[in-house]
């Protein structure tokens, strides 16, 4: 049986986001702090990929829908909600051993990550979740290198005073002697 092109190319669509849902939702993930969020802007990227996938399908997708992510959650943020509103309180938990050090552990990155700007959250999460090299976040986020660069250390420093906020307070009050 002769398959059609068409039908190639989505065999070929179907296989990519089998392949990089995982990675695409957690990073979103990451960028929103919003799991329902996230979804959305997940489904929100695939959906504009494979509306170009003939195009771009011989090109680097995922990078597209990582950008289509952060525009998108950009758009969000600007706005202030976007479309659907998320509940707070979950209808069912699983009864699992390890359920409740899984989810203060989440809730910790989570918060240290809430204390970074959307650009902040942005260049942490390609770095150290997507392992993009600098100049890849400077292409994708459409900034200088040295921003990129800038940006990282301004975040990681941000997070490490959430994670120890002792050992900054010591910091800075020994910079503040050496003044």
């Amino acid at each position: 049986m002769l398959r059609s092109p068409a039908g190639e190319l989505d065999d070929e669509f179907r296989s990519f986001v089998l392949g990089s849902q995982a990675r695409i939702l957690r990073f979103a993930v990451l960028l929103t702090g919003d799991r329902h969020a996230a979804e959305d802007l997940t489904q929100h990227g695939f959906a504009k990929l494979y509306a170009s996938w003939r195009r771009l399908h011989t090109g680097n997708p995922e990078q597209y829908v990582r950008r289509c992510v952060i525009n998108a959650n950009t758009d969000r943020w600007r706005r202030g909600t976007w479309r659907e509103s998320s509940r707070a309180d979950i209808p069912e938990r699983p009864d699992h051993f390890d359920l409740v050090a899984s989810l203060a552990e989440h809730d910790f990155v989570m918060r240290a990550l809430a204390e970074l700007t959307p650009i902040e959250r942005a260049v942490v999460a390609l770095r150290y979740y997507s392992e993009l090299s600098e100049a890849e976040i400077a292409g994708e986020l459409n900034l200088p290198a040295g921003t990129v660069k800038s940006t990282a250390a301004r975040a990681l420093r941000k997070l490490r005073d959430v994670v120890n906020p002792a050992s900054a307070a010591a910091a800075d009050k020994d910079e503040g002697a050496a003044r």
